[in-house]
């Protein structure tokens, strides 16, 4: 026979049940928001005898190789990689600065409180980018990951960085380099280059733009006179006094509005760097731009290396190393990419 209070102490263990659940539910929500990935710290590289000194804190030196990246918590993994991989391969890694472009909304104190663990004595700027004013002018292309507006963010480069920069080394987050890029930044630009990249004109550069371009005359006469080659943007050297003076970031804004009217081309923020800048670059050696290791935008399959030398391995496309290497199902090149990353393993942090 069931004593009185029976009820009640049911009632409180029915209670305390739910409450139990309801923890349980409710913590993986919870710690999502701060389950930020952990870095190690990166080893400490110190310049040769040869390298000019420079003041520590100075910004703006000539003297110094100025490197700018975009840094969003999606590529924090290969952005650390790239980093590393450039002061290891430095003569002078001491004498690098890093210009690092987040978005304006991103958690810049964790951006930056990531990068100082990972690199205590890194010398770099952080440069809020408000995206808003290009999101409205992006339009859809064959793979979401290149509509995000911090793609375009190289766009204003020339207007996020201190005037006093004159030139700089623009690289993307998924590469990593095996030669000093104070090499890289020394390329020449000529007389009236704006920037410098490894060209290929073997590619198909009809490909880029859409059959409504090219059946415009008004509009595919653009090239008329260029000798315009297909040429990667996730490294370039740009000259940012030159940018200035020829107001090349509306060039670029004129393609893209344009393109919101009648569609000219598919392929993210790459086609209005074509448009403005193709046929008139300065060239840099392929070396420095081995790309397409992320296979194509569709699939991501494995890719061999260019023949020829190697200063710079880029995992354009689709298939990154880290997420490939995590799913355990790496390509061949992606071991080379592997000795850069920096990411704390749950074993790791657990010892």
């Amino acid at each position: 026979m069931p004593k009185p209070h029976d009820h009640l102490h049911r009632h409180h263990l029915l209670l305390l049940l739910f409450l139990l659940i309801t923890a349980t539910n409710s913590a993986p929500a919870s710690a999502t928001t701060t389950n930020y990935q952990r870095f190690k710290e990166a080893p400490q590289f110190y310049n040769s005898p040869a390298c000019p000194s420079l003041d520590t804190n100075e910004m703006c030196s000539h003297q110094a190789v100025h490197v700018a990246m975009t840094l969003d918590a999606a590529y924090l993994r290969g952005s650390t990689a790239a980093i590393l991989s450039a002061l290891q391969h430095s003569s002078c890694p001491q004498n690098i600065r890093f210009h690092f472009i987040p978005s304006a909304t991103a958690n810049h104190h964790h951006l930056r409180l990531t990068i100082s663990r990972s690199f205590p004595s890194l010398k770099f700027q952080i440069y809020p980018y408000d995206s808003s004013k290009v999101s409205g002018l992006i339009s859809t292309s064959i793979r979401s990951a290149l509509d995000c507006p911090l793609n375009y963010a190289r766009n204003y480069l020339a207007n996020l960085l201190p005037p006093c920069l004159s030139r700089v080394v623009y690289l993307d987050s998924d590469l990593v380099l095996v030669d000093d890029i104070a090499k890289l930044a020394a390329t020449p630009l000529g007389d009236r280059s704006v920037l410098a990249a490894p060209e290929y004109c073997n590619a198909n550069f009809t490909s880029y733009f859409t059959p409504t371009f090219w059946s415009n005359p008004t509009l595919s006469l653009t090239f008329a006179g260029r000798k315009a080659c297909y040429f990667n943007t996730g490294v370039m050297v740009i000259d940012l006094q030159r940018w200035r003076q020829g107001d090349y970031t509306t060039k670029i804004i004129e393609w893209m509005e344009l393109q919101k009217r009648i569609r000219i081309y598919e392929l993210g923020s790459l086609p209005p760097f074509l448009l403005v800048f193709a046929g008139n670059i300065a060239p840099v050696d392929h070396r420095w731009n081995q790309h397409g290791l992320g296979g194509d935008n569709y699939r991501g399959l494995c890719r061999n290396l260019h023949p020829g030398p190697v200063s710079l391995l880029h995992w354009s496309g689709k298939g990154k190393p880290w997420v490939r290497l995590d799913a355990n199902r790496p390509c061949p090149l992606d071991a080379l990419w592997a000795p850069y990353d920096l990411l704390q393993t749950p074993f790791a942090l657990e010892s």
